[in-house]
């Protein structure tokens, strides 16, 4: 099985990632994707270059099976990010199967992130394109990952400049395997920034061993007893939930932020709470369990997040689907 790697030349903060991979040993020229894609390999680590947005190619796992014969494991995409703020920052997040325009955000003040979310209702279309309501399997990587990227990005003097980061489960595109995105942001000044680059290049080639280290972030029998993270509620970068994936031996699945989970409050004699945030909640749970066979998935609520109504709606329909809620020990 092989790892496959994204990269779009549209995209400086991608192409030049891919770039510092590739200038590193043991590369070769590898087949042809169609219709023109460009390919690398390096031991079980392919590496494609298309020319397109990085969210509109879709299939890009089967279509390399296909096309190869070759079975993949993971998909790894590099990108940029972009945020109001500007800030620069390493961020590192799971995506889901849809791409919901950034319209109905923009008076939640949060416009700029452009948004896919998982609490489409099925039959809808994403103007983006993906598939509504459906989570793509989050990369079992992305915990460790993270960790590891703040030690680089420290080693290389990044931060405090740079904010490690993780985000909130958003856009596309479609995979059916599991599947993180690795961004610069979050401007045109820093996608160009090559000392980013560089640690991003290098986050890859230590995490997936291409020195000759050992792996980081592989989930396997001996490891499937560990506690991951499910992450519900908060702002698109999630602090709280970032906090408890710094700590060792924590796994990360998807992250829900609010935006992820619409919820109607119930009219007066009513029970009901409406809105898709079941939804959400259960298709990045059952997509999380399936991501890590034999672990143990908790929910972290970011408790101050919701109002007392939403937070009792969400517990409940928890417990109802048998999902645990972590304590704070339990993350440590």
């Amino acid at each position: 099985m092989v790892t496959l790697i994204v990269a779009t030349t549209y995209d400086p903060a991608s192409i030049n990632p891919a770039t510092a991979l590739l200038a590193m040993p043991g590369w070769t020229t590898g087949p042809i994707l169609p219709p023109n894609i460009k390919s690398f390999t390096n031991q079980q680590t392919r590496l494609i270059q298309h020319d397109v947005s990085i969210v509109k190619e879709d299939d890009l796992d089967s279509r390399w099976e296909e096309a190869t014969g070759e079975v993949v494991d993971e998909v790894i995409f590099l990108s940029r990010h972009t945020a109001a703020s500007n800030r620069p920052a390493l961020t590192v997040h799971p995506i889901d199967r849809n791409f919901l325009c950034g319209f109905a955000l923009f008076f939640l003040n949060c416009w700029w992130l452009v948004e896919g979310v998982l609490h489409l209702k099925e039959g809808e279309s994403p103007p983006h394109g993906g598939k509504a309501g459906w989570a793509a399997l989050p990369s079992p990587r992305i915990g460790p990952w993270l960790r590891l990227l703040k030690k680089m990005a420290e080693a290389h003097s990044l931060v405090p400049e740079f904010e490690i980061t993780l985000e909130g489960t958003h856009h596309g595109p479609i995979t059916s395997k599991p599947t993180m995105f690795l961004e610069i942001g979050s401007t045109e000044e820093y996608w160009k920034r090559q000392d980013a680059a560089q640690v991003i290049a290098l986050l890859i080639w230590e995490g997936l061993g291409l020195g000759g280290g050992e792996a980081v972030g592989n989930w396997n029998s001996e490891t499937g007893k560990r506690t991951v993270l499910l992450g519900i509620g908060g702002g698109h970068y999630a602090p709280r939930h970032v906090d408890v994936v710094l700590k060792d031996d924590i796994w990360v699945g998807h992250l829900l932020s609010g935006y992820s989970l619409p919820m109607e409050e119930a009219k007066p004699g009513e029970n009901h709470i409406g809105g898709t945030w079941r939804q959400s909640i259960q298709a990045a749970f059952e997509a999380t369990k399936a991501s890590f066979p034999g672990g143990e998935i908790l929910a972290h609520l970011d408790q101050k997040s919701f109002k007392g109504w939403q937070k009792k709606a969400i517990t409940e329909f928890l417990a109802e689907q048998n999902i645990n809620v972590g304590r704070p020990n339990d993350f440590t």
